[in-house]
């Protein structure tokens, strides 16, 4: 039997939703994904070539990474965006974007978020999330995937609309990572752990606390819909990164290069 077209495309996506609802993805499949994300971000968006700052990125998230101990097949680009933002997807896929520079302030700042942003991805925050959005809302998450228009309705952020085109689970993917939260959890384990990132890497700890308080003061009278909608500056978390300061200063004691504070991004 054919089936009318439109009957065709809900057919599809019946049989995906019941092949998926209930299993959470494998990290190859996600990985996967992420990396379609990835590369369309890249092509599509306008890729940074200030010579100073990509210099910059390139020693600190080398060492970040290394810190981190895994051996993902990390990538890192700078890209012209005015939002403060940075992220890094499954599989080690960075993104830091031109916006946040100024308010990092120096390189253990920039070395802060990428801590912060690397052990979301070495924690599969970004693969729980997706699972998650499969368990508990697939079937609008790939309906919103489906079409530019669906994608218009379910995006919030203008990365996600421009990922719709990736179609099918990819653009879930993209939809789920770029519109929503990670758990309150999933925020704390990272800030804690990019701390240590950091601190093994040379950087001086005492730079987490310090620019979350800059990305608060941020917020006052601002709307930032990417990076502080998912990245919550509350004195909560700034008075747990000072808690664990102690902890991260013996790391950063016994690492064999001090970095300290590093250059001042200008």
């Amino acid at each position: 039997m054919i089936l009318p077209k439109m009957h065709l495309q809900m057919f599809i996506l019946l049989l995906f939703v019941l092949n998926c609802s209930g299993l959470d993805p494998k990290e190859k499949e996600v990985n996967y994904y992420a990396q379609k994300t990835y590369n369309k971000i890249k092509a599509e968006g306008k890729i940074s070539t200030r010579g100073d700052w990509n210099q910059l990125l390139n020693r600190v998230a080398t060492q970040i990474t290394k810190a981190s101990g895994k051996n993902y097949d990390w990538e890192w680009v700078l890209i012209e965006n005015k939002e403060p933002n940075a992220w890094c997807m499954p599989g080690g896929k960075i993104a830091v974007y031109t916006g946040i520079m100024p308010v990092l302030k120096n390189e253990a700042g920039l070395a802060a978020v990428l801590g912060h942003e690397v052990a979301h991805a070495t924690k599969k925050h970004g693969i729980q999330r997706y699972a998650r959005a499969i368990r508990g809302e697939l079937l609008g998450v790939v309906i919103g995937a489906t079409t530019a228009l669906g994608g218009q309705i379910w995006c919030k952020t203008e990365s996600c609309k421009m990922l719709t085109g990736l179609g099918g689970a990819a653009a879930g993917f993209a939809i789920t990572f770029f519109d929503r939260k990670f758990s309150r959890s999933e925020e704390s384990e990272s800030d804690l752990l990019g701390q240590v990132y950091m601190a093994t890497a040379g950087y001086n700890p005492e730079e987490a606390a310090r620019l979350w308080e800059r990305m608060a003061e941020l917020q006052k009278g601002h709307s930032y819909p990417e990076f502080l909608s998912t990245h919550p500056s509350d004195r909560s978390r700034i008075e747990v990164l000072r808690k664990s300061l102690p902890r991260a200063m013996r790391i950063y004691s016994d690492s064999p290069v001090k970095f300290g504070l590093g250059e001042k991004i200008e």
